[in-house]
């Protein structure tokens, strides 16, 4: 299939800009691994631009152009983005797909959820207007108060290369509902779609610098990003490791950040289920989006007396997956993102093999893919808790296995980890779904399903997992800051001192 991908220049102040540097990176097509564009590589220089006309969008005009308009004057916008988002939604997910090797199909299902995004945060933008002075309730007759909601002002926003539009959006939407300007930094390994969600911002007409969006390198354009003194507030998705480099940059201006960061999520199989649906849920909650999530459900714990059965058909369905290139009908499992993601997958079930671990299927390239970042989907049993295929983030289409024989155990081998993103518990004893769901130690539980997610629900972690919640209304407090405003109303002196001409 040919795509055309846009030659675009960085997007600063309402305007295509050409790097400062002048420097680009190759776009790479994953499933070919030929060279199909590039993209600009903004650096410090290109920054500073950026945060200048960040900076400028949030006071001209004393706020009243964008951070102190109506939140029904900001909804205008962001319905006018989601109706631009679902006119070239087929164009969006080819891009997508080329892009980081998501199969069409997801994809184009992505393009729904951002435009549904962007719609449901036009709606809390809406409703922000009816929120502002509350009032608060007081003690003291002689005072009233109420509480502003107000833009917490500029703020930067860094994201991943799995969902690259989606992810983006879940924060430019609700950033750009409560007001703020907002500089967004998506990942170098896939820019494309955020490119052009700049061009449909140009299009409806956003005030110049209410969004801005940089390529670029994570070290030249997202350290200079979360370190900059007029970045009022940073949020990122990504690994653990670059979140508490953003989280020790951020302390030393006491700058507040959110954090969404890696998962290694258990999925709990009880022995009263339907197993032919609870290894579909078991596939669907580490392979889709070719595994490549971060609430992947990619540790297995399955009650021991149903384990051979279970196993058994995981292994079939999962051999019957259609891997292809992610525009080929049918496909399901697409490339991996990048040559580096690659090796990386693969080096991970060798050592899981080389720890004493059985692999049951998959792990390795397909055999009639020559070329692309494919790897098999993995099934990997006989796992320790102590090796790394248990512990560590792959990122990637691997599903490691342990036996439990107790909901006691099961919890405890579910908790059994540095991370706390997700997890998912299946059983037709919905107590016992109940119990489970409050003892796992994540942010997000999903019963007789792994996976499903909608704005209207809040995202987020515990543990390494990161801190802080996107999307529902949570995302949108994520970008507000409270003021309280008391008013001494009485008519008479307060009368704590004694005038002078008493004394």
């Amino acid at each position: 299939m040919a795509i055309t991908v846009p030659r675009r220049q960085l997007f600063i102040g309402g305007q295509w800009t050409e790097p400062v540097r002048r420097n680009t990176l190759p776009v790479i097509n994953p499933a070919t691994e030929d060279i199909i564009g590039y993209i600009p590589a903004a650096t410090s220089e290109d920054v500073e631009l950026a945060v200048e006309a960040a900076r400028n969008a949030f006071t001209r005009n004393n706020g009243k152009d964008w951070a102190r308009a109506t939140g029904a004057v900001r909804a205008k916008y962001l319905r006018a983005i989601a109706a631009k988002v679902i006119e070239r939604k087929s164009k969006l997910a080819n891009l997508e797909a080329i892009d980081c090797g998501k199969p069409l199909d997801e994809a184009a299902w992505d393009m729904d959820d951002v435009a549904g995004c962007f719609d449901y945060y036009a709606d809390l933008a809406e409703g922000l207007d009816a929120k502002q002075k509350a009032p608060l309730s007081l003690p003291m007759d002689t005072f009233k108060g109420y509480v502003l909601k107000e833009p917490i002002g500029v703020v930067g926003l860094i994201t991943p290369w799995n969902y690259p539009l989606l992810m983006a959006v879940w924060k430019v939407a609700p950033s750009l509902a409560a007001g703020c300007t907002a500089i967004l930094k998506p990942s170098e390994l896939a820019s494309l779609t955020c490119l052009e969600l700049a061009d449909i911002c140009r299009e409806v007409g956003l005030p110049p610098g209410v969004l801005n969006v940089l390529t670029g390198l994570g070290t030249e354009a997202g350290a200079p990003l979360a370190s900059h003194p007029h970045v009022d507030k940073i949020v990122f998705t990504g690994s653990t490791t670059t979140g508490s480099s953003i989280m020790t940059s951020a302390a030393k201006l006491v700058k507040p950040v959110s954090l969404e960061l890696g998962g290694k999520s258990p999925i709990v199989v009880f022995d009263d289920v339907d197993i032919d649906k609870a290894v579909e849920w078991t596939m669907f909650g580490c392979f889709w989006t070719n595994g490549q999530i971060c609430s992947a459900t990619s540790r297995l714990l399955v009650h021991e007396r149903i384990a051979d059965e279970f196993l058994d058909k995981l292994v079939k369905w999962t051999k019957n997956i259609k891997i292809s290139d992610p525009f080929e009908e049918g496909c399901r499992l697409g490339p991996v993102v990048s040559k580096g993601q690659y090796e990386r997958v693969l080096k991970f079930v060798s050592n899981a093999r080389n720890e004493g671990a059985t692999v049951l299927c998959g792990g390795t390239r397909p055999e009639h893919l020559k070329k692309g970042y494919f790897v098999e989907p993995a099934i990997i049993s006989n796992v320790t808790t102590s090796m790394e295929i248990w512990r560590e983030e792959v990122f990637g289409p691997a599903l490691c296995v342990k036996t439990f024989s107790t909901e006691d155990e099961a919890i405890q081998l579910a908790n059994d980890s540095q991370y706390g993103l997700a997890g998912a518990v299946l059983s037709n004893d919905l107590e016992r779904c109940d119990r489970v769901s409050k003892a796992f130690q994540a942010g997000v539980v999903w019963v007789n399903c792994s996976q499903p997610c909608f704005c209207q629900a809040p995202w987020g972690g515990t543990k390494r997992s990161g801190f802080g919640r996107e999307l529902g209304e949570w995302g949108l407090e994520n970008y507000v800051s409270v003021k309280q405003v008391t008013q001494y109303i009485s008519g008479e002196p307060w009368g704590w001192y004694k005038p002078p001409s008493k004394l």
